[in-house]
């Protein structure tokens, strides 16, 4: 069986993706600037080790923001 190519895609699967992605990119942007904006002492582990998880699709925003921040 060939792999599909986006093209190949309905318009209906190419709008979920659309949203997906656009779910997954509001999500790093949103943990990414609380990383930026936080102090040092209200995050668990490393900044930078963070900043490279967000890249995980949805798994490292969400993981951050259940894990990563400590309360003020």
């Amino acid at each position: 069986m060939a792999k599909k190519k986006f093209k190949d895609l309905s318009s209906g699967q190419k709008k979920g993706f659309g949203a997906l992605a656009g779910v997954q990119f509001l999500l790093a942007g949103a943990a990414l600037r609380d990383l930026k904006k936080r102090p040092k002492d209200q995050i668990r582990g490393s900044r930078g080790w963070w900043m490279a998880a967000c890249g995980i699709n949805f798994a490292g925003p969400i993981a951050y923001f259940l894990f990563g921040r400590r309360s003020a």
